[in-house]
């Protein structure tokens, strides 16, 4: 499973870097870092919509407090 998190400036200044930090925690803690790879990019073409995060082919635009619950939903509970 691929992840990647936009770390463009729009993205960076709604908190793409605590979003890419916690789920660098979040992959250690579940011990995925064989299933789960994660990536930076810039511009996804959503900004002023949240920090943009591309799960396999799918963009959510999120909060950084919701980086847990979309991790759960579509990482946890898909692999």
């Amino acid at each position: 499973m691929k992840i990647t998190i936009c770390v463009g400036s729009t993205c960076h200044l709604l908190g793409s870097k605590r979003v890419v930090d916690r789920f660098k925690e979040l992959v250690a803690e579940n011990n995925l870092g064989d299933k789960v790879e994660l990536a930076g990019k810039f511009c996804m073409g959503k900004c002023g919509e949240g920090v943009c995060v591309t799960i396999d082919d799918t963009t959510h635009s999120i909060k950084p407090e919701d980086a847990d619950t979309l991790f759960k939903t579509e990482v946890l509970d898909k692999l």
